[in-house]
């Protein structure tokens, strides 16, 4: 677990040295299992790891342990919500062959990376309206320029999510809760200009048709460029039924682990072996037990996308229409 969290930085023996206060080779002697680490430095590593002692000893296999990030701590800044992503997907491309299975409900959030301003409405709208964010609560939605740093960050994250190879699974349900919060907040007169409300629902249009030029590629790449040659392994799968909670299973050839998706746009993750064999067992159940519509299955694939584009032009005709009236 330690090894895993310092990938990238300085060697092992330098960095829990430092921590420890002891020398490299009594560092690489505990490492050997040559020296057994005491109960206090044990608990200077744990602390400082943010590991959990249960996770360890695996004391009770009925009970799991999960990381999160509590409401109460959390900074809903564009870029901060975005470093969070970055640093996840970071610690995964870092290990040797790094694979994910995602399972989608309602809003695929890493592929939506491609449209920053979509990004900002998720976030602002779980904000002001789910959360209550007081700082939110008298101000309306309005068009604001993407700051460089938020669009360099995301466009890091997207480009380390677009190179691991992904197996995803959607399902009928894909952007309708999204479209809803935009005619929830036209209705509800949250926009500072009404007519943004349409520009949100282009580019929503936008993205399905970049969702399905990569199905048709089996490639994942970034919206307005072209699928590479090779890698950026795409495989999309429908469930013609419904998915439940945004799940990400991420596995390299030393580690894997599970980020669920928790009081909407936050997230739970854990190490748990057990649990995560468990979850992996449904995973590829739900994959058996879909229709897999990238590169193959071209007419299903095109009812689909239609479905969606369809349900997308009705909300938009629909506040089209009510601005001509008005």
């Amino acid at each position: 677990i330690i090894k895993r969290q310092t990938t990238g930085k300085d060697s092992l023996g330098n960095f829990v040295g430092d921590i420890l206060n002891i020398s490299q080779d009594a560092v690489y002697r505990r490492y050997r299992g040559e020296t057994h680490l005491t109960i206090f430095e044990l608990e200077k590593l744990c602390k400082h790891f943010n590991i959990s002692l249960d996770t360890l000893f695996k004391i009770n296999k009925n009970k799991v342990i999960f990381e999160f990030q509590p409401l109460a701590e959390y900074d809903f800044s564009m870029d901060l919500y975005l470093i969070t992503i970055n640093e996840a997907l970071r610690t995964i491309k870092a290990q040797k062959n790094p694979e994910l299975i995602l399972l989608i409900n309602n809003t695929p959030i890493l592929q939506l990376l491609n449209y920053p301003h979509l990004v900002r409405f998720k976030l602002y709208f779980w904000a002001k309206t789910h959360l209550q964010v007081n700082e939110f609560q008298n101000q309306k939605f309005k068009y604001e320029k993407i700051s460089p740093e938020s669009f360099k960050i995301g466009f890091e994250a997207l480009k380390m999510y677009n190179s691991i190879p992904s197996k995803e699974i959607f399902d009928p349900e894909l952007l309708r809760g999204f479209v809803r919060e935009i005619f929830y907040y036209y209705e509800s007169e949250q926009f500072e200009d009404p007519n943004y409300a349409i520009y949100i629902l282009e580019l929503l249009e936008r993205f399905v048709d970049h969702l399905k030029a990569q199905a048709v590629a089996g490639k994942k790449f970034v919206s307005t460029t072209e699928a590479p040659a090779n890698g950026n392994e795409f495989e999309m799968y429908l469930n013609e039924t419904i998915n439940g909670n945004t799940t990400i299973y991420y596995k390299t050839d030393d580690y894997r682990g599970l980020y669920i998706g928790h009081n909407l746009l936050n997230s739970v993750h854990t190490a748990d072996e057990a649990y995560i064999e468990d979850t992996l067992g449904v995973l590829n159940k739900q994959i058996a037990n879909s229709s897999i519509i990238s590169v193959v299955n071209e007419k299903q694939r095109n009812t689909y996308f239609s479905q969606i584009k369809r349900m997308i032009e009705s909300f938009k005709k629909k506040i089209e229409n009510d601005i001509e009236i008005n």
